[in-house]
């Protein structure tokens, strides 16, 4: 109990991604520009989409939805980042910590289930076209999104509620945000309910999507297989290849990180700070740019819309 009033009285300290002066500006640079590519590209999609009425479907409903999680996502863990890269004081409040962990959960639940979502929308477009308005109506959409969210609530809560009860025997996070997998190893007490059901909810979430969405591409690529002509070919496969690379980037990460055993006290977790930042920031800046580079109706809009400004 001691060690838990100890822990509620001070402070987590951010290790962060360097102590190497001159890499520390560097990084500062290059995440700054990167965080600024995130907010503008993932603004600019959300903006095409709204202007142009042909875009309001189903997919791009699902779109900018992955870009406003993709937006926030990074701005509740890059900017502490840019913070600490450069400060001398890199500590964080428990109750701190716990809101950034809180948040970063949820938004990557919610984001893992919404890829799901779009594979899914995607296999009803290609393999059930003349009933995708029928199944993908209004209602579905709204109770899909909402599911989303909900599950990404409930697993945080939980979540938090199981790691901040723990008592900290090291309070210094070797780890550039407060991360579930790096917080659990810093504990001194019992820690196999928190991995046990760390380890649960990740199958649940994050593998259960995966296969979701793996099943939902067999039936797609089935399908355009069947197509005769090189012209369907590639529309199809265009429609599908910016998911499938978002999908690669993200999962692959996520499973690694959540699902593989997390030893105490262990130093060799530079692996995981490499690949949380792929997650949490490089992921979520080239989102819009995947898509919009690779869909003709969005990059329609954009220069459209481009052709009117120079025009006035």
């Amino acid at each position: 109990m001691e060690q838990i009033n100890q822990t509620t009285s001070r402070r987590f300290i951010l290790l962060g991604l360097s102590n190497v002066p001159h890499l520390q500006v560097i990084f500062f640079v290059i995440l700054l520009a990167m965080y600024l590519m995130t907010i503008s590209g993932n603004l600019l999609l959300i903006i095409t989409v709204r202007i142009n009425p042909m875009l309001h479907s189903p997919m791009y409903f699902f779109l900018t939805t992955l870009s406003f999680i993709d937006i926030f996502i990074s701005s509740s863990i890059v900017p502490l980042i840019l913070t600490n890269t450069l400060a001398k004081d890199r500590s964080i409040s428990l109750l701190g910590c716990a809101a950034q962990m809180f948040f970063s959960l949820v938004l990557g639940d919610a984001e893992c289930i919404l890829l799901a979502v779009m594979a899914y929308d995607r296999f009803v477009a290609i393999c059930r076209p003349l009933h995708y308005n029928t199944i993908m109506n209004k209602t579905l959409c709204l109770y899909l999104i909402v599911g989303s969210w909900s599950v990404g609530i409930i697993d945080s809560v939980a979540m938090a509620t199981l790691i901040f009860q723990l008592p900290f025997c090291n309070l210094d996070i070797n780890h550039y945000f407060c991360e579930a997998p790096a917080l659990i190893p810093m504990s001194c007490g019992d820690t196999f309910l928190n991995e046990l059901y760390m380890y649960i909810t990740g199958a649940i979430i994050a593998l259960c999507s995966f296969f979701l969405v793996l099943i939902s591409y067999v039936h797609i690529i089935s399908n355009i297989l069947k197509i005769t002509s090189s012209q369907g070919w590639q529309k199809s496969f265009s429609t599908c290849a910016s998911h499938l690379t978002v999908v690669t980037l993200y999962y692959g990460n996520i499973m690694f990180i959540y699902l593989r055993p997390h030893p105490k006290n262990s130093t060799s977790n530079e692996t995981d700070k490499v690949l949380s930042i792929i997650y949490t920031v490089v992921t979520p800046m080239l989102n819009p740019f995947i898509y919009s580079i690779r869909n003709k109706d969005v990059k329609n809009t954009i220069i459209t819309q481009l052709k009117k400004k120079q025009s006035l």
